[in-house]
């Protein structure tokens, strides 16, 4: 099977870029897979990508390089395709529609893949009759606004197939869009083992990763951990993730100050990769208020490391069995947090018993797993649609196609005789 996903940077650094990989790596263990990225900021990607997979992209934007296209009157331009209510939308352009456009009209794929909402637009509106049509929502309904919301529940029915993260999420699609004919699935993200070699002895240590931003809730954290230290003092807190200069980071700063918590809680920055840290970790700890799935959590878990988790919407109660190989704990709840911290902390064995359940629970995320039921999902799809997709539906591509190309060709024109 020849499998094409579409990316908005697959040389950048983040949850939707890493999880492409390594779903698209696991797959090109046994298909044909290529990654095409709208852009390319830099010579190599932050994440490895298999040898095997065909890496290209659309719009170069190194400016030491003689490919540079920031700079084209069309970059210039606002996008028509890529939807404007969409976060990405100020870094789409009349130039993207162009060549997203021209890449998709010319796919002999068997599945094309989109990453985000804006890309599952072009696909839906641009892609040739043939491929299967796949969309990807790595956030949650909720995360829409309802203007993007309005235009997803137009554009969505002209997708094959649609995946969210989590079972939660996949209901929430199925109940308040109306998708006819579209399979609606949830593919949790794919986690693979870690390379490094499980330690006999762990760290004195509580490690949380992630963006520096308010929903992770980090204060809650960090006052939480207060507690824990008054009690247990040889126990230390850090926190992995971009954003440690920002305005949040700052005030974490001051947080940590005002609890006289300098020397045992830490802001550690963005390290990739983050494997090492969850290695040393006897502990890990997640504070949100939400999270689309909880990628961080599997992290953990793949190294053996327990979690104590805030049970948000949705990710965290479909990886975590409470009691079992990990702790949920009510959201916001400060001195909930801090209790059954302190209980695993203080409880060596049942430490140990959480963290052999975490590693082997979480082994159901391994891409290979994924990735096979992934490909499975697909040929099925292929199988049927192959030869009765229904009338209504080829008219409904083509209508899609022709609206969403038309432009293009408009454009073009208009240059040629300008």
């Amino acid at each position: 099977m020849h499998i094409s996903f579409l990316i908005h940077n697959s040389f950048g650094f983040g949850g939707t870029i890493r999880t492409t990989i390594n779903l698209a790596n696991a797959l090109a263990e046994q298909h044909d897979v290529e990654i095409m990225s709208v852009y390319r900021h830099r010579d190599s990607p932050v994440f490895p990508v298999s040898p095997l997979i065909r890496l290209r992209h659309l719009v170069d934007l190194r400016k030491d390089t003689p490919g540079y296209e920031g700079d084209l009157p069309e970059a210039r331009r606002p996008a028509r395709v890529f939807p404007r209510h969409e976060t990405q939308y100020p870094h789409y352009s009349r130039l993207t529609d162009l060549r997203i456009a021209q890449h998709l009209s010319g796919l002999t794929c068997d599945v094309v893949v989109g990453t985000r909402p804006g890309l599952n637009a072009h696909i839906c509106l641009q892609a040739r009759r043939g491929p299967l049509r796949v969309g990807q929502e790595h956030l949650t309904f909720h995360n829409h606004s309802r203007p993007l919301r309005l235009t997803l529940r137009r554009l969505y029915p002209l997708l094959d197939m649609l995946t969210t993260t989590t079972s939660a999420d996949a209901d929430t699609y199925r109940r308040r869009m109306r998708l006819p004919g579209v399979r609606v699935e949830a593919f949790p993200n794919p986690v693979p083992a870690p390379l490094g070699v499980l330690p006999g002895v762990r760290e004195k240590v509580v490690v949380a990763a992630g963006r520096l931003v308010p929903t992770k809730r980090y204060d809650l954290l960090i006052r939480a951990f207060a507690a824990v230290r008054a009690v247990r003092p040889d126990w230390d807190l850090r926190i992995f993730g971009p954003g440690v200069a920002s305005g949040h980071g700052t005030k974490l700063r001051g947080l940590i100050e005002d609890l006289g918590m300098e020397g045992h809680a830490f802001l550690m920055g963005a390290v990739s990769p983050l494997e090492p840290e969850w290695l040393k970790a006897g502990l890990a700890a997640s504070a949100s208020d939400h999270e689309s799935f909880g990628m961080t959590i599997v992290e953990a878990m793949r190294c053996g490391v327990p979690v104590v988790s805030t049970d948000c919407p949705l990710g965290p109660r479909e990886i975590i069995s409470d009691g079992v190989d990990g702790f949920l704990v009510p959201m916001g709840d400060e001195e909930a947090l801090a209790r059954k911290l302190l209980e695993l902390i203080n409880r060596d064995e049942l430490r140990r018993r959480m963290a052999e359940s975490a590693r082997k629970s979480s082994a159901r995320y391994e891409p290979a797993v994924i990735a096979d039921r992934f490909a499975d999902t697909c040929a099925q799809l292929t199988r049927r649609h192959g030869s009765s997709r229904s009338l209504r539906t080829v008219l409904h591509q083509t209508r899609g196609s022709v609206i969403g190309t038309a432009y293009v060709v408009k454009d073009a024109v208009k240059k040629r005789f300008d």
